[in-house]
């Protein structure tokens, strides 16, 4: 089966003369959670941006089901790939909450009970029950962010990219962002997460691109790249520090991989139960 996305040799030069991707091939298949990592200025917005034809490719092409995003306009390709900014002011238009996720539906020709079954649902996906008339910019930050993606969640498209969706979330927005990437994943959609949120990367992603200088230094399994030290350090990326602790420890036979405190947990539990038998 074709990918969903693939990208063949892409350079992309903003005027007037700055190379932000050299070279950038890859393919993501359907149902893919990947992160796109990196020092900022590595290229993983640029290239994001490339997968619903936000920007386009200076050289080389980018395919979303198999179709050139040169040939076709943003608002076509975002029925396949949703984007959420990192900024929410710069995505939310609407004067209620109810409305702006309801817009992109209604843009599609979808009324009556159909929509405002589909809007509900929706805000009680993502934690905003309550809020239908609320004015978007009345709301905290972290709710903005998660109006964002009720937002482009309401179009069910093929392919989600969040751009830093955790920055300004207190620990339960985390964990409603972390618990809406995986069902969105579980139901077959694919997730590519902008982030410098290495925790939540080993929380939520399958895959890792890690980028620096508009290149791909790494590609793999999340658990095999955060075990590439030499890598991460040549793009200034720290494993997370449940990771770092396991290497610590790894001399008392516990796991160099671990990526989630639950991983811990059940690693020292099976250690401490073995030594005393």
């Amino acid at each position: 089966m074709s990918p969903i996305i693939e990208v063949e040799d892409v350079w992309h030069i903003y005027p007037p003369n700055i190379t932000a991707l050299k070279g950038v091939t890859l393919r993501i298949e359907l149902g893919e959670s990947i992160a796109l990592i990196g020092q900022n200025g590595g290229g993983k917005t640029t290239l994001a941006k490339h997968f619903n034809g936000l920007l386009k490719p200076t050289r080389g092409k980018v395919l979303v089901k198999g179709v050139d995003t040169k040939t076709r306009d943003t608002g076509d390709l975002a029925l396949t790939v949703g984007y959420v900014f990192q900024n929410p002011i710069h995505q939310i238009f609407s004067s209620t909450v109810y409305d702006e996720i309801a817009f992109g539906p209604k843009n599609i020709g979808m009324t009556g009970k159909e929509l405002e079954e589909r809007v509900m649902k929706t805000i009680e996906e993502v934690g905003l029950s309550g809020y239908e008339k609320t004015h978007p910019y009345d709301l905290d930050y972290g709710k903005m962010k998660l109006l964002t993606i009720a937002s482009i969640m309401a179009m069910n498209p093929d392919v989600y990219c969040l751009d830093e969706p955790t920055t300004g979330q207190d620990h339960v927005g985390r964990r409603t962002v972390a618990a809406l990437v995986k069902r969105l994943n579980a139901k077959g959609a694919t997730v590519i997460t902008i982030t410098h949120d290495m925790r939540f990367v080993a929380n939520v992603a399958q895959r890792i691109i890690l980028m620096a200088d508009g290149t791909i230094l790494a590609d793999g399994p999340t658990r095999a790249i955060f075990q590439n030290k030499q890598t991460l350090q040549s793009a200034q990326i720290k494993p997370p520090q449940i990771t770092q602790l396991a290497e610590g420890l790894s001399e008392y036979s516990i796991p160099k991989d671990i990526l989630t405190t639950n991983e811990m947990a059940l690693a020292i539990r099976s250690k401490l139960q073995g030594n005393r038998l």
